[in-house]
């Protein structure tokens, strides 16, 4: 009997072991991923357009080798504002996509169009779990907010974001809670959520974890909370 007892807590030990290094290796699988956030705005008139061009940008870079996500959005209440999330799974990755005449020829098409300038920023992974390959949700609700900490707070700024991310992905109705950094300024933050409503999120919003990292962000922000809500084109 004491040998079956030791036979099998060596199972258990062993099988624990391999639930941790499976996990720790998931969670690094993206450690080295190239992730861009861009936003831009467009004259109104033009904003059916430029959706057209979006959702074929979409379409071929889905495709391309290392692309582990192009999402295309356009905000809620202002249709005429996009963004563009990106995940590679290396910075070669990127760059070979950002070099292709698809891709420039993209922005090119896109230059007459803006009202304002391209906004592409590069980032690297803060606190993000495994990257879900181009799996997505026409009726999904984005959520992304640009955090911007004093730098003299950054190291409590950081800890603040990646605190609200882990907490957050036990909320109902939530597919993804990703925060990234800037790789030019790294005490401004993006923090990326997908919610499967209004409702969902609107419960996230009023719980009590939000609602602290609002009160404690207030502390050593240096800018206006900014977050911003979109639905999926592609």
């Amino acid at each position: 009997m004491k040998i079956v007892f030791t036979f099998l807590n060596i199972i258990i030990i062993f099988g624990m072991t391999m639930t941790s290094a499976s996990f720790a290796q998931e969670s690094n699988a993206n450690a080295g991923s190239a992730y861009i956030v861009s936003y831009f705005e467009v004259n109104p008139q033009n904003s059916l357009l430029v959706v057209k061009l979006l959702k074929q940008l979409s379409l071929q870079s889905s495709k391309e080798k290392g692309n582990q996500r192009f999402e295309v959005l356009q905000q809620m209440d202002r249709p005429d504002h996009f963004a563009v999330l990106e995940a590679w799974i290396s910075q070669d990755a990127l760059t070979a996509h950002q070099n292709l005449i698809s891709t420039t020829n993209f922005k090119e098409n896109l230059k007459p169009l803006l009202r304002s300038t391209y906004d592409e920023r590069p980032h690297t992974a803060l606190e993000v779990g495994p990257v879900s390959l181009n799996q997505k949700n026409k009726n999904d609700l984005y959520a992304i907010t640009h955090v911007d900490i004093v730098p003299t707070l950054k190291e409590q700024g950081v800890t603040l974001v990646k605190n609200i991310t882990k907490v957050s992905r036990g909320d109902f109705g939530q597919s993804r809670y990703e925060a990234l950094t800037q790789n030019s300024r790294p005490n401004h933050m993006t923090i990326v959520e997908i919610w499967s409503s209004k409702a969902s999120n609107d419960a996230h919003q009023i719980s009590e974890h939000k609602k602290e990292f609002r009160a404690s962000l207030s502390t050593m922000s240096g800018s206006l909370y900014d977050e911003r809500f979109y639905k999926l084109l592609q």
